[in-house]
């Protein structure tokens, strides 16, 4: 057994007495998951939750990026045999749009319909569209793509009657000469937070409200932002940050695996935003953390392949496969809690159970959670 690493306690800070981040709780476990065995039926550091009544059913769904490979009837063959009730569909950006051929849609309303219709004959719901991109890139050309796919992706929501669109915030440069974005978390030395000022007045504030303003007048009041890094918002704190300054059109995409390695506890957040109700979606996504080299090279040491896992802090696992199962129950619990009303949309980018794999394991653990909370 590796020696466990000293920030692997459980405490929790209260959000609002943070003042460089939002959370300062420590990594859940981290030994115990790093040396466990590929099972999500582990034991977990937090007690098992009791189920309660009138618990609402939430649709346990999966983002259609891991079946790049398959057609679109394929695919939905596919999630219906897994007993899936809810799809997120991409329509471009960095998930690009394999199953969406977004501008053939909004030109045609009555074929966008007869696409829908193949979901719904399978029992399948397209909950959401998503369109991942960086509309505040510095370059004219990137930004002018990911804004129109935004755009489009809005009006194809708006003939589907999809409520949540899920993206990114984006990040501009730091200056108006920047080529390249500028991701700034750090306010020192003081051009940075001269910079960071400089975005988010003049480029992501007015930016967002504009947008804000076109998806409401199409009947979308629902942007889901994931909370990722390298964009501005990547914490519930500068998530809140955006929704103070443009409205309540702006909510989370809720992927916990962005934060657990920064240290936030995933009950807590779901609970903080979830009261304000500031939670619109939610990816289904785990993250694993190997001590020792999280203790000699500290969070910001990510991998994304398996060959570099060896060197790596921490990597993205599926449901079940960083934390324990009782732990996802916790969270499952928690957006029954505050009336969650969205999907648990399941994506893979687990390097170890890549692909359908890993969509498999996370649905096992996720439906069985479910189930136990809702007494079935």
């Amino acid at each position: 057994m590796k020696k466990r690493p000293k920030n692997s306690a459980m405490g929790r800070r209260h959000f609002l007495a943070a003042t460089t981040t939002l959370l300062a709780a420590a990594v859940p476990g981290g030994a115990t998951i790093a040396n466990a065995p590929d099972s999500p039926l582990r034991a977990s550091s937090r007690e098992p939750v009791p189920a309660a009544g009138n618990l609402r059913k939430i649709p346990i769904g999966v983002f259609d990026p891991v079946y790049e490979h398959l057609s679109l009837d394929a695919m939905l063959d596919k999630v219906s045999a897994l007993g899936l009730e809810a799809m997120e569909i991409g329509t471009g950006g960095y998930p690009n749009n394999r199953h969406c051929p977004l501008d053939e849609l909004i030109a045609d309303r009555a074929k966008a319909k007869a696409w829908q219709k193949k979901f719904e004959d399978r029992g399948i719901r397209v909950a959401t569209l998503s369109c991942h991109g960086n509309p505040l890139h510095p370059d004219p050309k990137h930004a002018k793509k990911d804004i129109d796919t935004f755009r489009n992706t809005v009006l194809l929501a708006e003939i589907l009657g999809v409520k949540v669109i899920v993206g990114f915030s984006g990040c501009p440069g730091g200056t108006s000469q920047d080529t390249q974005p500028n991701w700034i978390t750090y306010r020192w030395p003081p051009e940075y937070a001269q910079m960071q000022d400089w975005q988010w007045k003049e480029k992501v504030i007015p930016f967002w409200k504009e947008q804000a303003k076109y998806a409401r007048e199409h009947g979308v009041k629902r942007l889901a932002f994931e909370m990722h890094p390298n964009f501005v918002v990547y914490n519930p704190r500068t998530l809140l940050k955006l929704r103070e300054a443009v409205g309540e059109e702006i909510g989370a995409n809720c992927d916990l695996s962005h934060l657990f390695w920064q240290g936030c506890d995933p009950v807590e957040v779901i609970h903080f935003l979830g009261k304000q109700g500031a939670i619109f979606h939610a990816h289904m996504k785990d993250t694993v953390f190997f001590p020792e080299n999280l203790n000699r090279f500290g969070v910001l040491n990510f991998a994304f392949e398996t060959n570099e896992l060896d060197l790596a802090s921490e990597t993205f696992r599926a449901v079940g496969y960083g934390h324990s199962a009782s732990l996802w129950k916790s969270v499952v619990k928690a957006y029954m809690d505050v009336g969650f009303e969205g999907i648990l949309s399941i994506e893979n980018e687990d390097p170890i159970l890549a692909g359908e794999v890993g969509v498999e394991r996370a649905a096992y653990v996720l439906k069985n959670v479910r189930n136990e909370l809702l007494g079935a």
